[in-house]
């Protein structure tokens, strides 16, 4: 059984065509929408669109929004789906098949270039190089929300995982643990962030994030020192 999780926050433009998309893919058993304390429509347009929706009383983070679903999820196979991909959701019919016939633990797409400059590539860097210095691995797309693994592999990631650390996180884990994952090219597409001070205010949340994710792989044991 193949479930997806949808972590989210603010997300009524789009929840509905991204919840819609995945339908369409025919490869999923159940739909996951978990509404991170949203104050707008978000809930109600999931519920709308046939998703199963599970609402947090307050944004607590896509790591927290993230294990809440996987909690309710029944599958074994499990897709992360960003809630503003809309219709190109459904390149994750690319996604589903090498998991789901036992070829990887996880895939990770690979999303175009993005159509504008957001940030300097601070946190791309960073991702990288944690990456690649816990795991020997040089990502292609370290930060890549769109995501089908094995449940398996997020149970040995998940102590590790804060916030926004969640990806690199699960990529770390597969290489300590040796699963295997692959990155593929997908035509997906969702919002990109501007160099604006709400751009810059969360690419900073990212980099902590991931700062502290990395802190606690090594602490806990999930990587060797």
């Amino acid at each position: 059984m193949i479930s997806a999780v949808i972590p989210a926050f603010n997300e009524e433009k789009t929840i509905k065509e991204t919840i819609l998309a995945l339908a369409a893919t025919g490869q999923i058993a159940e739909i996951i929408v978990v509404d991170d304390g949203s104050c707008d429509d978000t809930a109600q347009k999931a519920l709308l669109a046939g998703a199963f929706v599970v609402s947090l009383p307050q944004n607590s983070g896509k790591a927290k929004a993230l294990a809440v679903g996987v909690r309710q999820a029944k599958g074994e196979i499990l897709c992360f789906v960003d809630a503003d991909l809309g219709e190109s959701a459904y390149e994750f019919r690319h996604l589903i098949p090498p998991v789901a016939a036992g070829k990887v633990d996880m895939t990770v797409a690979v999303l175009p270039p993005a159509q504008k400059k957001g940030g300097f590539g601070l946190v791309k860097s960073l991702a990288v190089f944690g990456i690649k210095s816990l795991g020997g691995y040089k990502a292609k797309a370290p930060l890549s929300g769109q995501r089908v693994l094995k449940r398996k592999v997020w149970e040995a990631a998940a102590p590790a995982l804060t916030g926004f650390g969640v990806e690199v996180g699960l990529t770390v884990a597969c290489l300590r643990h040796g699963f295997t994952f692959q990155e593929l090219p997908v035509q997906m597409y969702h919002r990109e962030t501007s160099r604006d001070f709400a751009g810059f205010c969360h690419r900073g949340r990212q980099f902590w994030d991931l700062l502290l994710t990395f802190g606690n792989l090594w602490l806990k044991g999930r990587v060797k020192t």
